[in-house]
Order: structure tokens, then sequence, then C-alpha cells
């Protein structure tokens, strides 16, 4: 009996999605649960697992095509088993001899077919493990990684990179053309439309971070004790100073719809991670209700989770404000794109000791510039500067924030 695989049902905000990779190919063995076919979409890639045990059937949809919520992506003839292992001797001594469509065109998946020409591998020269001899990606990969391995041949026998090689040699004249993923092609169309339809602006401040880093240098050890080895960073601070200042100013909180202002009675923040992906955004809900430990704790799972790309749709859909961090690569100074529907971004940066005037002193702090992207339409410059200065007082003076004052 044939089993439909279907890709997944797609939230109203994502329109379509397309097949990244096949775990399987036509006539592998498949258990329930086993990842079959994952689907990249504009925010997430989304796995699709075996719904019964038996043998992958036919592939509808295959690698790089587009499909749409529920639509059939291939087939699972439950029950089926991958091969004989009891089969009749003529039939076994013909599985052992590999298939061949002629002597330069091997039965090869279609996957390990595209992998081999992105790689310059001549796929008649790669001996197939699966099926009948069947090439399978995994052979391809291993080929290519003989390939790289391998020392250089004499000049006359070297062949010329491939222009789909991977790694460049120093003074190799050749170009790689990849298809930009949806997630880098979804922020590239965000962005843009971010800049040609908002009246954005950014304002800069600088933050003395000598409290805070005291703070948690003085109880980081403690804390990770007391919260089960989630450890103390400074996010957190960001986070909890960031909905204490959009309680005081809550059109930086808001967002605009149509003709129409929508105000948030919550603060949903989204919280910029880089993956092998590209940048996502999931969004910690009701961070204003949250304890520190509760903050550090779900951006922990979420940087884990973007690293292994578990994220789900959920926690990458909505939020109402957004913080990056890129001082965690170096960056001093830039000015982040609000991410829409949203009114406004915070963007943090590298922390630098700076020689600076304090009571007539020259002394050495720790600083960090902050900078706050707003969509003027929304958000009046006094408006914009007051809630960043609320933000620098609050984590130069930490304790405010407990006093909530």
């Amino acid at each position: 009996m044939a089993i439909e695989i279907k890709a997944p049902t797609f939230p109203e905000s994502v329109a379509d999605g397309t097949v990244a990779t096949w775990h399987k190919q036509p006539g592998d063995a498949v258990k329930r649960d086993d990842l079959i076919v994952d689907i990249e979409t504009d925010k997430v890639v989304l796995e699709v697992l075996a719904t019964a045990d038996g043998v992958l059937g036919a592939i509808v949809k295959n690698e790089g095509e587009t499909v749409l919520s529920d639509e059939v992506l291939g087939s699972i003839e439950a029950g089926g088993a991958a091969a004989a292992p009891a089969a009749a001797a003529p039939a076994a001594a013909q599985a052992a001899a590999p298939a061949t469509e002629g002597e330069d065109d091997p039965v090869a998946a279609p996957a390990a077919r595209k992998l081999a020409e992105e790689n310059g591998i001549n796929i008649a020269s790669v001996a197939g493990t699966g099926k009948g001899g069947r090439v399978t990606k995994e052979d391809v990969v291993a080929a290519v990684a003989a390939k790289k391995a391998a020392p250089a041949a004499a000049p006359a026998k070297a062949a010329a990179p491939s222009a789909a090689a991977p790694v460049f040699a120093a003074g190799d004249r050749i170009e790689k053309r990849v298809p930009m993923t949806r997630v880098r092609a979804t922020v590239a169309k965000r962005l843009v439309e971010a800049q040609s339809n908002m009246a954005m602006l950014t304002t800069f401040n600088e933050v003395d971070m000598t409290e805070v880093m005291a703070l948690r240098s003085k109880y980081k050890d403690l804390f990770e004790k007391s919260h089960n080895g989630v450890r103390l960073g400074f996010m957190s601070f960001f986070v909890k100073a960031a909905t204490e200042a959009l309680k005081r100013f809550p059109a930086v909180n808001a967002s605009i719809d149509g003709g129409d202002i929508v105000y948030h009675g919550y603060a949903d923040v989204g919280v910029a991670v880089s993956s092998d992906r590209g940048l996502v955004v999931p969004v910690l809900r009701n961070a204003e209700l949250m304890s520190l430990a509760e903050i550090e704790g779900g951006i922990a799972t979420f940087g884990k989770k973007a690293r292994d790309g578990k994220l789900s749709m959920d926690e990458m859909t909505g939020g109402t404000f957004t913080i990056t961090n890129g001082g965690t690569f170096g960056s001093m100074m830039s000015t982040p794109i609000v991410n829409p529907p949203q009114a406004a971004i915070l963007g943090m940066h590298n922390i630098i000791q700076r020689p600076m005037a304090i009571n007539g002193q020259v002394v050495i702090r720790p600083m960090m510039y902050l900078a706050l992207s707003y969509d003027h339409r929304l958000i009046d410059g006094k408006e914009a500067v007051t809630f960043l200065v609320t933000i620098k007082n609050l984590l130069e003076d930490p304790a405010r924030l407990l006093l909530d004052i």
C-alpha cells in the first residue's frame, strides 16, 4: 500500500517552501519517524518524517523544486523491503553486478548527480554502494573528500579546477555560482522593503558597562549553580532594560497596520542569532515577565536550535521589538535595519576600554556604543533618544532594574 509523503502545513505567513534535501532515495528502507526530506521555507527548515515502515517509492518533488502546503512529495510502500536477503541465486548474482544504463552513465540518485556536478566529479568514476551498484549521495561525498585530500598530481596530469569548487586556491581566477537560500533571499527582500517603506533613522549613545560587568563577575558562578548550568551573559541585562524602557515608551513597542497604530501590551523580543543559513530572529515571548535566568536559558536554547536547524515556525514568528549584538563579531558601531512591522531595533556593539572623563578625572572604562534604529513615522526623535537614554541609565545602574525606578 502506497502512503503519500506530504509537505507540512505552512502557516499563513509562509506561502511555499523548497525541497532542500532528500535523506532517502527510492528503494531505500525507511522506518516510522525516520527523517525523509527537509523543506526550506522563508524562516526555517522543516523536517518531514516517515509515517510508516516500508520502502521509499517514487519521488514527486526533487531537490530545488517549490512545494505548497500539504503538497505530495513522494510515497512510501508500506511493509515493503529494501532488498530480499533470501533471494534466489540468479537474482543475487544480478544484484552483485553494478546496474548501469551505459558504460559511462551509471545509475545514480539525482542528489548524487547534482553534488558530483557541483564539485567537478565524473559520476562514472564513483563506485556505487547502493542497491544494484547505485551511486548514492554518500558515495559522492566520499569521492569529494578523497579528491580534496589527495596530493597534487603532476602538472601534465593536473585537471583544471572546477568552477563549482567550494574551496579556492591562491591565484585561482574561478567563480562559484550557488542559488541563494530562501532565508537569505527573504532577509534581503525584507531589508530592502524596510528601507524603501520606512522613514528610518538611527540614534546613538554609549553605555559604561562597569557596573554590569562587576555584577556579572561577582555572581556568575553562583548564578550558574543556582540555575542548573545557565550562564549569566550580557544579553539578559539588555533585554530586561529594553522591556522596562518599552513600558515607558509604548510607541517604540508598537507597529503600523495600514492607517492604524497597534500598541502591544506585551514585549515579544526578537534576539538576532547567526546560523549557517543566515541571520535568524527567534522571539522571547512576554520577555517583560521573564527573569534574567529565563532570558539567558531561552537565548541559549535558541542558539543551539539555530545551529542544528531545529527552530520551529512559531519560535520565528512575531516579535514587537528586536535586539541584535554585532559586538560578538567585533563590531564597534553599526546602523541596524528595522524588521517590519516592528518600529525599532536596538544594536549592541563591542565593549572597548576607553579613556573617559569622570568627575573631572580621566579614567579607563569599558564602553559600548548603542544604536537604536526606528521608524520616524511612528516614533519622534525625542522619544527615540529618551528611550535609548533610559536603557543607558538602567544598565549603568542595574539596581534600578530591581527597584523599578
